[in-house]
């Protein structure tokens, strides 16, 4: 067959998520230069997307209620595309591109509604045996495109948005902050999607961090704020959690050096914008770092050192897995990655 002329690639979930699924475009524009490539987002991660030199278009996801509109999304999308890619498949997503006559549409093979896709990849992603990244480059092996990505050959393509970056240069907290020195985010929250290392210990390693010459910033979104001032131990550390948006927090964290955070989306744009990144991430398969780590070779990854099998998210918190990490290990690693930094800048 023909390749197709016109892809819709479909990641309609979170931040981190949606990071993983960009490297999609470029690696198609490598073999098909010619191809349109349009993002099919919610609303809110549709920054990622924008101004992305691998993406020609990016549609968001018409809602109401915080439910896919299955008429309206597909007056926007019907006899649009060639071919379409769902890196995250739910049912009113697979009718919705099934009625909008895509000719080739490629998703899971096992889900309950899978007829609706008429190529279909098999592959369990719940068990973790491989990064989410992989899984959703591995999906177009359907379009006869076999890439062996891995952290060297990654484009993710976010482009930090100038105009947002002008913006966050005039906020008053941010004007305290000398950036020809390293400067690290923390981020101790992650919306619940993983098991965070204890909010304890971040807030130990914080003061560490602050008696150095850094600057250091915390960041979390609006429900985070009451954890996130928790962080603020001292003048030299500037509280940023619920005051940005994501096209403005992206911009942050490309002029930062460092990023320190649990299993969350920020992690995720900080590895995409080759910022060093310090995570932590817990033993259980659908949460651990061979399948949502940071996909990047600056990283360093904290796991629990306690010795457990066939990890649950119930037993990691009732045994505090997490807590077996040692605030002094991450600091002598944050000391390394910032000298690094130094001799850098």
């Amino acid at each position: 067959m023909n390749f197709p002329k016109n892809i819709l690639i479909v990641r309609t979930d979170r931040i981190g998520d949606v990071v993983l699924s960009l490297p999609l475009a470029s690696i198609i524009k490598k073999f098909y230069p010619d191809t349109k490539i349009t993002f099919l987002l919610r609303e809110y991660t549709r920054p990622l997307a924008e101004g992305n030199p691998f993406i020609d278009e990016v549609i968001t996801l018409k809602e109401k209620e915080g439910k896919p509109s299955v008429k309206d999304n597909i007056a926007q999308i019907k006899n649009k595309f060639d071919a379409c890619v769902v890196a995250f498949p739910t049912y009113p997503i697979a009718l919705i591109l099934f009625m909008s006559n895509i000719p080739v549409r490629i998703g899971s093979g096992y889900r309950w509604y899978s007829f609706l896709f008429n190529n279909k990849v098999r592959e369990h992603r719940k068990y973790g045996e491989r990064h989410e990244l992989e899984y959703n480059v591995r999906m177009l092996k359907q379009l006869g495109i076999y890439y062996p990505v891995n952290e060297n050959n990654v484009e993710f393509g976010i482009v930090p948005s100038q105009a947002e970056e002008m913006k966050i240069a005039k906020q008053k907290e941010l004007r305290e902050i000398n950036f020809s020195k390293p400067v690290v985010i923390v981020h101790p929250g992650s919306g619940g999607s993983s098991i965070d290392f204890p909010a304890a210990k971040m807030k130990a390693l914080v003061e560490s961090l602050s008696k150095l010459d850094i600057g250091v910033l915390i960041t979390g979104s609006q429900s985070e704020k009451e954890l996130c001032n928790s962080m603020v131990v001292s003048d030299n550390v500037i509280n940023a959690a619920g005051k940005y948006n994501l096209a403005e927090l992206t911009a942050l964290i490309n002029k930062s050096d460092l990023m320190i955070a649990n299993s969350t989306g920020p992690i995720h744009i900080a590895a995409a914008l080759g910022k060093y990144v310090i995570g932590f991430y817990p033993k259980i398969a659908a949460c651990a770092p061979k399948r949502w780590g940071p996909y990047t070779n600056k990283k360093i990854i904290f796991s629990p050192t306690i010795d457990c099998k066939d990890c649950t998210r119930s037993q990691c918190e009732k045994l505090n897995c997490m807590d077996s990490i040692k605030v002094e290990e991450v600091l002598i690693s944050s000391e390394i990655i910032l000298r690094k930094i130094l001799a850098e800048k």
